[in-house]
This record gives C-alpha cells, sequence and structure tokens, in this order.
C-alpha cells in the first residue's frame, strides 16, 4: 500500500449536544467506545488518535483507541460513514466526562450512527 492510500491515524471530533453523544457513544463494547464519522477507509484494529471536543469544553481530550466498528458509505438506513473507536485502558477521563454527561439519561437511545 502507498503513503497515499493510507489514512492518517488521526481524527478530530466536535460534541455539541447530549444528543449527538448518546448517539454516538457505544456502550455495548467492552471499555466503551465512540462513533467518529469520517470518509476515510480504516481497518478492524487500526489504531487512531482522536482529539475528542465534548459539549462547550474547550479544552480538547486526547483519545488513543482501535477501530472495531466501521459503516461504510451507503450503509443502510442513511448511517454515515464512520468508525468506533474502542477507548483503550488508559482513557479513564475520557470514560468519566461522557458518564458525567450521559449521567441523567438512559442508556437506550432510539436513533444511534451505529445501530
Amino acid at each position: 500500500m502507498s503513503s497515499e492510500d493510507r489514512n492518517s491515524p488521526l481524527l478530530s471530533l466536535a460534541i455539541e449536544d447530549v444528543n449527538a453523544l448518546r448517539a454516538a457513544h457505544m456502550p455495548f463494547i467492552v471499555n466503551g467506545a465512540l462513533f467518529v464519522p469520517t470518509p476515510r477507509r480504516y481497518r478492524l484494529g487500526d489504531e487512531v488518535f482522536v482529539q475528542l471536543r465534548l459539549m462547550q469544553d474547550p479544552r480538547g481530550l486526547p483519545l488513543a483507541g482501535r477501530v472495531v466498528w466501521i459503516t461504510p458509505g451507503g450503509a443502510s438506513g442513511g448511517k454515515p460513514p464512520g468508525v468506533g473507536v474502542q477507548f483503550g485502558d488508559h482513557d479513564d477521563v475520557v470514560r468519566q466526562r461522557i458518564a458525567a454527561h450521559l449521567a441523567d439519561y438512559p442508556d437506550d437511545v432510539d436513533d444511534t450512527y451505529t445501530l
């Protein structure tokens, strides 16, 4: 594979509200995960780094994880293309911030980016 064919392991995700966070959150994955919309192609197991910004927090949160979900372009149900990035064991701060934002909401979501 040439360097032009490879996708950058760097992604960014800005989540502006709780509904978007609920749609991106993947609690059914061990350690948790977030769906990152992207047209880039990845393979399961690829290591990626996400610069995450939650709600109005101006500080970004670094997230280093692995691709555990792939939604290709043109997926059924109008789901956007992208990847699910599983949190690593060291991503406690990210997990805690997400849990704090979702604490008052049930886990069941009707419209997610993945299921």
